[in-house]
């Protein structure tokens, strides 16, 4: 493989790192084991700290082809808590306030989540990478600071009920570049007339990449180790 004229690799991003914490980790393990002091390695698609599934990773000139993967459709499956919130819409902060669930029947929930299908307006979260005034949202709101954003049109192609043990829900969402998973949790919550955040999410697909197709972190050093030539000796 060349990873500096350009590679295409799939990863599953573990829970608990940032996105930047695995290019980071495969650039440093790469760096090294090319011997070269720098190296592009980009990633097509945010994922949150929290979250796991489908990191595309694009070496060398290949990085060119980051804005292709992330206009791709993806495809999510996100376990909903329903009766809490929380600011950050996920398990990053504490519940901020609680509300009847009792009202909530499956067949509801089944009704509500397809309302979500096809061409929507979705207001990102306030910790979120989107920029308010120059700044990354998420930095504002981790300091207290109220952020308004501004609605957004993305696509929701499919909203599938997995699993229904109420007041939790796991749901399969294929959706457009854009939307966020969190906010959707919040806005069914808020359609179920009560609350919602997001208690587990795993990206499943990126385009035709399947998380069976991807490595894990544990994966690295062996991937290398196969596919890095050792340096030839000149005698």
């Amino acid at each position: 493989m060349d990873f500096i004229t350009g590679e295409v690799l799939f990863l599953n991003k573990p829970y608990g790192w940032t996105s930047f914490d695995l290019v980071n980790k495969f650039r440093y393990k790469l760096s090294r084991k090319l011997d070269i002091k720098k190296i592009k390695v980009g990633h097509a698609g945010t994922l949150d700290p929290l979250a796991t599934g489908v990191m595309i990773l694009c070496t060398g000139k290949a990085t060119k082809r980051i804005d292709e993967f992330q206009y791709q459709t993806k495809e999510y499956v996100a376990t909903l808590k329903l009766g809490a919130t929380t600011p950050s819409f996920d398990l990053e902060r504490e519940v901020d306030a609680t509300y009847p669930t009792d009202h909530i029947t499956e067949e509801e929930v089944r009704r509500v989540i397809q309302t979500f299908t096809g061409t929507i307006e979705q207001v990102p979260p306030a910790f979120s990478a989107c920029k308010v005034d120059g700044k990354r949202a998420y930095k504002l709101a981790r300091k207290g600071r109220e952020v308004e954003l501004k609605p957004k049109i993305l696509v929701i192609d499919e909203i599938e009920l997995l699993t229904c043990d109420l007041p939790v829900i796991t749901i399969r969402v294929v959706c457009s570049k854009g939307t966020y998973i969190r906010a959707l949790a919040r806005d069914i919550g808020l359609a179920l007339q009560s609350g919602a955040h997001l208690i587990g999410l795993e990206r499943t697909r990126i385009g035709d990449i399947t998380l069976d197709q991807c490595m894990s972190t544990d994966d690295i050093d062996a991937f290398l180790e196969a596919n890095v030539p050792a340096p030839s000796i000149n005698n």
